[in-house]
């Protein structure tokens, strides 16, 4: 006699079927593949062109040996000298007599208080000094200098060499 093998249903006969009735069922999990792809490309559209757009007004800076600051959440509030004495907060030119008010205006409404002083290089060093000493009397005292990498050291060898 031999030993009869019977479809009763159980797990495997079920597990089939469940599989044929899901194929034929609309699929409604969401592919994202295609969305991360999209979102890399835009991603690396803006890491090239965010650089570009924070220019502003063209100046000549002048070039030091220093590290650049690390990246920031916010916009960075710059302030800019051009070579005639032009006064700017970020592209708007500003008179010298306004200069503080709008500028806690604008601090105001930001978290970070952090000022970028950018000046043409052809800029008198006491213009700079005077600009920097009303923005400290003003209360702001995070004021950095904005410079050109791969200037020289100080024993005339540039910041490039080895």
């Amino acid at each position: 006699m031999g030993a009869q093998l019977l479809d009763d249903g159980g797990p495997s006969a079920r597990k089939g079927r469940r599989r044929r009735a899901r194929s034929a069922a609309p699929m409604s999990e969401i592919n994202v593949t295609p969305f991360v792809d999209v979102m890399l490309v835009l991603l690396i559209i803006f890491m090239v062109a965010a650089p570009l757009m924070t220019v502003g007004v063209p100046i000549k800076l002048p070039e030091t040996a220093a590290t650049p600051l690390p990246a920031q959440d916010e916009e960075p509030l710059t302030i800019t000298i051009a070579s005639d004495g032009r006064l700017m907060i970020q592209t708007t030119q500003t008179p010298a007599d306004q200069l503080i008010p709008k500028l806690r205006a604008i601090a105001a409404e930001r978290s970070d208080d952090q000022i970028y002083l950018r000046a043409d290089g052809a800029i008198d060093y006491g213009v700079v000094m005077q600009v920097m000493g009303a923005l400290n009397a003003a209360g702001f005292g995070k004021i950095g200098l904005v410079t050109d990498p791969g200037g020289p050291l100080l024993d005339g060898t540039s910041a490039d060499a080895p």
